[in-house]
């Protein structure tokens, strides 16, 4: 009996002793579910890179995931249910359509679970915070160059990769505010919806330039809806007739920029966005204070900088 006593006493602080070693590692602990709009593009692959980083630093347990495509709300909100369900610390989130995710941004409140947005964000006051680039600010300096590469007059047009997220309607908002309040001029003569599809984009860019033929300028907001543009305006022979403005960067997008058929792009800074989103959520959940907007910030390049160590440290290829 004396020997089984000290067996089961043996047991016991075994088990306590493993309970303390888990108790000073916060990566087994802290689990924070990342959600983002997609994986089609290089852009979401940088803002993983970031994430994973902030991960690595603040010693915590991250997933990342999104639908494969930008198109995908159900999967998405399929997505973050699925997350919830596994009651993470901190949930971040690039939402599709927010209305659609009403739902579960106040179950997480309900739950105690604080919701970072990233990118896009959440358009909701439920996020303690929301870490991205000033689409409206962005897309406006997009509308400058665009007018001024122009001559300040003509027909310009607008690819946009949805309606329903919040940097979705700020690219277009700020590129067409811009345009109506300083540079009455120019007449933007469209503005279509690829889904940030590259195939979709080419085809309803064609269809624009076709009903449209003294077409000036086209603007693509991201990087689906920009490769799209490229592609349109070269299968048309329009490259030096059009001038093209783009979002993000790729390899592809870069590559038009070194050869003249871009004239040039916003650049975000996609892996602060994915490295920030999870620093604002391990700041939530120490019970820190947080601004409501972390602005990454952004930059124009064209060829004359896109080699300048400031804006090369910020594309992704």
């Amino acid at each position: 009996m004396k020997t089984k006593f000290v067996a089961v006493i043996l047991g016991v602080l075994i088990v306590a002793m493993m309970l303390a070693g888990c108790s000073g590692n916060t990566s087994d602990e802290t689990y924070i579910a990342v959600i983002s709009k997609g994986f089609q593009h290089q852009f979401w692959q940088a803002v993983q890179a970031g994430a994973e980083k902030a991960a690595v630093d603040y010693e915590v347990t991250i997933t990342f995931e999104g639908p494969e495509t930008e198109a995908m709300v159900d999967k998405q909100v399929e997505m973050v249910q699925a997350a919830l369900d596994k009651n993470p610390a901190a949930l971040c989130l690039a939402a599709l359509d927010t209305q659609a995710l009403l739902p579960l941004l106040e179950r997480a409140q309900e739950e105690g679970i604080p919701v970072v947005g990233f990118d896009s964000g959440v358009d909701s006051d439920i996020p303690v915070s929301t870490a991205a680039t000033d689409n409206l600010a962005a897309a406006a300096l997009a509308a400058d160059k665009m007018a001024e590469l122009i001559g300040d007059a003509g027909q310009v047009a607008v690819i946009v990769h949805d309606q329903t997220s919040r940097t979705g309607i700020d690219r277009r908002d700020g590129f067409v505010n811009q345009m109506e309040s300083k540079h009455p001029n120019i007449e933007i003569v469209d503005i279509q919806y690829g889904e940030g599809d590259h195939l979709k984009s080419t085809e309803l860019a064609k269809a624009i330039i076709q009903a449209h033929p003294d077409l000036k300028g086209f603007f693509g907001a991201n990087e689906g809806s920009i490769i799209g543009v490229l592609n349109a305006v070269s299968e048309l022979d329009k490259v030096g007739d059009i001038v093209v403005i783009g979002y993000d960067s790729g390899q592809q997008q870069m590559d038009a920029i070194l050869s003249g058929a871009e004239a040039g792009a916003i650049t975000q800074d996609p892996i602060g966005i994915g490295y920030k989103c999870v620093e604002a959520a391990v700041k939530a959940l120490n019970g820190e204070d947080l601004p409501k907007m972390i602005d990454t910030g952004f930059h124009w390049y064209d060829k004359s900088n896109i080699d300048d160590d400031t804006i090369a440290a910020l594309l992704y290829k």
